[in-house]
């Protein structure tokens, strides 16, 4: 039994944006296609997909085969939820008193039960083949002139259907295939043997390879200069069957040009089938810009060239390359910006005690809940998981994050209670698709490591790094990794995470937590590396002992001075800054910008922290300040 083509249609119009959903994957939309979060190369518009690293594409049967790694039937059953329906048409007993039948016995010796092989009987004319090959399909008429000529392509008397018939060492048919002129239908004849594909044989050393003979006759109808000298070949498929036999045949054969279709199935036979030949060919790839030779040919007319893309196979020291025009440029999808990237590995690092689990948990709530997180543009809730190897998760966790107003049932734990959890744990991305987290945070990120990994060796973080930052841009999921600071004193902030610097290396977004020592309950949240937007100021909090958990917003302080000590000057200077303002201001001069901040900066004050005063006097009822732009220049005054 076989499939009928209604029902592979029928698969084939499946729209896969819609499929896709149903089987719980995650597309976001990118224009007017949608990108598939689990391969973010791929992008699918209604029932067609693309994949951009490697530049193959197609339809839904294609898809489910090369994602879902099934067969061409159990893809049609997945889509369909059908049986195959159809019988082989070919079954009849030949008519051994016709003299235009041929007849030819197989070969007994590869199997007893291998079925005999018969051509059906030829038509007197061939009407119906020259209406579809040469008006449907485009084929050239001389061309196809030249084949029917041979025999090698006929109509059969009674279906009408075209034949294309490959011929052993003696002349004899050994193959055929046939395709309709009427209905669809695409098959070999019971009893063929593909060793003998329809094909051309020239007087040259090079041979062009193709899936179908349609194809074959398509590319020479594209390129009929001098055609004749050369050697083409139908494999009938993507089996090199049928190329292994014409080589062992034809030992003086130099260049062999692979012209699959430019499919999933064409591109890995295609690279299958260049691997496993000898060194002594030339082999080059010809990939048509279109799906196959014929959809090509009969779209001529709207190309430019090139008409393929033209690859060189050297087995020894061939090596893939992608080029920057064909990469697709890609949004950044942002949790909270520019601090922490969807589908990006952040660290937030700091001392004990600093605030780093308070903060992850305030994030929780925002995530789960639509608490209030600086400047954090409001999302629908989502599921988050939450993994801690330090804290108690009855009398720790769940106590702060009711306290931080989370939404308990979005907060997802994996159970470690048989295996312990670490980076490469094929857990974690099962966990983040079955339960659609779009959150992970592991705290702390030293416990995750795993037993065997020495987390001060390069070599050994590395890979687990990034296999973790392949699941979370598989996912789009935000990893977050909670980790401690060295005991080093002083130092650039880089050096200061415990473990390998490669753990800050891998990471897109590496943030800093602190205490200011002159102001115990504050904690600043600085941005120390960010790769993908520039970096964001400097944020605090308060953990009072009486008003607790509160946002005081943005602070004026280093990385290198919230780590020595020195900072938590900042009220204070935005104080001086804010009555240096004044004094300058005072006589209803209008004062350069830039003439302010040199003054501010000959006392130690910053550019920021005197924004951040011109910004509280704006603020000041009290304070009639006005700014305006004369050129280049911004000037400031005090208006009475």
């Amino acid at each position: 039994m076989l499939y009928t083509q209604e029902q592979i249609d029928r698969a084939n119009q499946t729209n896969l944006v819609d499929w896709l959903r149903g089987q719980g994957e995650r597309l976001d939309k990118s224009g007017k296609d949608y990108r598939w979060k689990r391969h973010d190369s791929v992008t699918i518009r209604e029932n067609r997909w693309f994949r951009h690293s490697q530049q193959v594409g197609g339809y839904p049967v294609d898809f489910v085969m090369e994602f879902y790694n099934c067969s061409f039937p159990d893809a049609v059953e997945m889509l369909t939820g059908m049986k195959p329906q159809s019988e082989l048409p070919y079954t009849e007993s030949p008519q051994l008193n016709n003299p235009t039948t041929i007849k030819a016995a197989t070969d007994k010796v590869a199997s007893e039960e291998q079925e005999e092989f018969y051509l059906p009987e030829y038509s007197p004319t061939s009407r119906y083949v020259k209406q579809y090959l040469i008006e449907e399909r485009c084929i050239d008429p001389e061309i196809l002139e030249s084949f029917l000529s041979t025999g090698n392509v006929y109509e059969d008397n009674k279906h009408h259907n075209v034949i294309f018939v490959g011929r052993d060492e003696n002349d004899k048919p050994q193959y055929a295939h046939a395709r309709g002129t009427t209905e669809y239908l695409r098959q070999d004849l019971k009893g063929s043997d593909k060793s003998y594909g329809f094909r051309y044989e020239g007087t040259d050393k090079s041979v062009f390879v193709f899936e179908a003979p349609v194809d074959l006759l398509s590319f020479i109808s594209l390129h009929p200069k001098d055609w004749e000298k050369h050697n083409y070949l139908s494999l009938g498929g993507v089996s090199d069957k049928a190329l292994v036999a014409f080589l062992n045949r034809n030992k003086d054969i130099e260049q062999i040009f692979l012209c699959l279709d430019n499919d999933v199935a064409g591109i890995t036979a295609t690279k299958k089938i260049a691997s496993s030949l000898g060194e002594q060919y030339q082999i080059y790839s010809f990939r048509p810009v279109k799906k196959d030779w014929n959809e090509l040919l009969q779209h001529r007319d709207e190309l430019t060239e090139p008409l393929y893309e033209r690859l060189v196979f050297d087995h020894a020291n061939h090596v893939t390359m992608l080029k920057m025009s064909d990469v697709e440029t890609q949004e950044v999808q942002w949790l909270w910006k520019p601090f922490i990237p969807f589908g990006k590995l952040t660290i937030i690092q700091g001392n004990p005690g600093e605030g780093k689990t308070t903060l992850a948990l305030r994030l929780a709530a925002a995530c789960t809940n639509r608490k209030s997180f600086p400047n954090m543009e409001e999302l629908e809730p989502f599921n988050i998981i939450y993994q801690t190897a330090e804290d108690g998760l009855g009398d720790t966790v769940k106590p702060r994050l009711i306290e931080a107003g989370a939404d308990l049932s979005k907060v997802l734990v994996i159970d470690e209670s048989e295996q312990e959890l670490s980076f490469s744990d094929s857990r974690i991305e099962r966990a983040i698709v079955q339960n659609r987290a779009k959150l992970l945070i592991l705290d702390p990120m030293q416990a995750y490591v795993g037993e065997k990994v020495d987390m001060n060796r390069a070599n050994e973080v590395r890979p687990i790094f990034r296999k973790l930052a392949e699941v979370a841009d598989r996912t789009g999921c935000a990893i977050i990794l909670i980790g401690h600071l060295n005991k080093a004193a002083g130092g650039q902030s880089a050096y200061r995470g415990l473990g390998s610097i490669d753990f800050r290396a891998a990471a897109r977004s590496v943030l800093l937590i602190g205490r200011v020592r002159k102001e115990p309950n504050v904690r600043v949240i600085i941005h120390d590396k960010s790769s993908l937007a520039p970096e964001g100021k400097p944020v605090a909090f308060s953990l009072g002992d009486e008003t607790g958990f509160e946002w005081i917003g943005e602070y004026d302080i280093t990385a290198e001075d919230l780590l020595s000590g020195k900072g938590g000057d900042t009220e204070s200077k935005q104080e001086i800054a804010r009555q240096l303002i004044l004094d300058l201001l005072d006589s209803g001069a209008h004062v350069l910008s830039e003439d302010i901040d040199k003054a501010a900066s000959e006392l130690g004050i910053s550019e920021r922290t005197v924004r951040s005063a011109k910004n509280a006097l704006r603020d000041d009822p009290n304070v009639n300040l006005k700014s305006k732009r004369i050129g280049q220049q911004w000037y400031h005054w005090i208006e009475k």
